[in-house]
């Protein structure tokens, strides 16, 4: 390894006894946690029951770990249904593969049902939860790290990443003759890219929703809107395989539908709210013809 190098693990298993427990599966839990206590925090200032965002969260979890789950066998389908590949394999999630965008998709709809059997507003649930969500995108990027995956072109520089070469079954970096980990090189940690970019983006929705006069669901919208830039960019960075669309990776291609479709909702949301509030001062102003 460089001098200058990032280490990364070269196991990624905690063996206990005949339970054997995955730190990719370890991130993405603690990310859950997260998401649901600074959920929780916010809801509650927004005149929420404490313990909503857990229930919700009971809908919107396992909707979004199946959703996070097909998106990736869907645009990533060669390591289960391509020469040699297993389709068994597409369950075994602790090897990693969750995409996030249908993890997202999938999870609202999770949400957007527990909402609706407690009987809470969808737009000010989704408004108190996502800056919550960012910061479990963020630590979750952090199984990557311990599955030796999610990097760019290789590099020099003081913060580049060492890479093993690694075995998703076993959970380990594969070793050579003399029972060393193979290291395949020194590459920009594109994980750590996504996951700062997150976390600024989280305080960067604290803030506005704190300073401006946004409308219900625009928090949720400028979520939609702003993830897609930080992602774009790193896609470009990323090297290792993926699926393209006329030369593009798929990821770039979703992230910008994305990015529209989170502006057009923060403009129609805006609209729909100024409409509302023009509507209820004109009938407070209105006087009666008869009475």
């Amino acid at each position: 390894m460089s001098p200058a190098a990032l280490p990364s693990p070269t196991v990624g298993v905690l063996e206990l006894g005949p339970l054997t427990i995955h730190a990719y599966a370890l991130c993405i839990l603690a990310g859950i946690a997260a998401a649901i206590w600074i959920g929780d925090r916010r809801l509650r200032d927004r005149g929420g029951e404490p313990g909503v965002v857990l229930d919700v969260a009971m809908w919107a979890v396992p909707f979004g770990i199946v959703g996070g789950r097909i998106y990736h066998v869907i645009t990533t389908p060669q390591p289960y249904f391509g020469e040699g590949g297993h389709p068994i394999d597409a369950l075994k999630i602790w090897e990693g593969g969750l995409g996030i965008w249908g993890a997202v998709a999938l999870g609202a709809v999770g949400a957007w049902i527990g909402c609706r059997q407690l009987r809470v507003s969808f737009l000010t649930f989704a408004d108190a939860v996502v800056p919550g969500i960012l910061v479990a995108q963020a630590i979750g990027r952090w199984g990557n790290w311990f599955n030796n995956e999610i990097y760019g072109p290789a590099t020099d520089l003081p913060w580049g990443l060492e890479i093993h070469r690694w075995d998703g079954a076993t959970g380990r970096a594969a070793v050579d003759a003399a029972g060393d980990p193979v290291v395949l090189g020194t590459f920009h940690p594109t994980f750590l890219y996504e996951s700062l970019f997150l976390l600024v983006l989280a305080v960067a929705l604290l803030v506005l929703d704190r300073r401006l006069r946004l409308a219900p669901g625009q928090v949720m919208a400028l979520y939609i809107a702003g993830y897609p830039v930080g992602r774009f960019f790193i896609e470009l960075l990323r090297t290792d395989a993926a699926n393209t669309i006329l030369g593009l990776r798929v990821n770039i291609w979703t992230s910008l539908a994305v990015f529209v479709l989170g502006v057009v909702l923060y403009i129609v949301l805006g609209r729909r709210a100024r409409s509302g509030e023009a509507k209820n001062i004109s009938d407070s102003e209105t006087v009666p013809l008869s009475r």
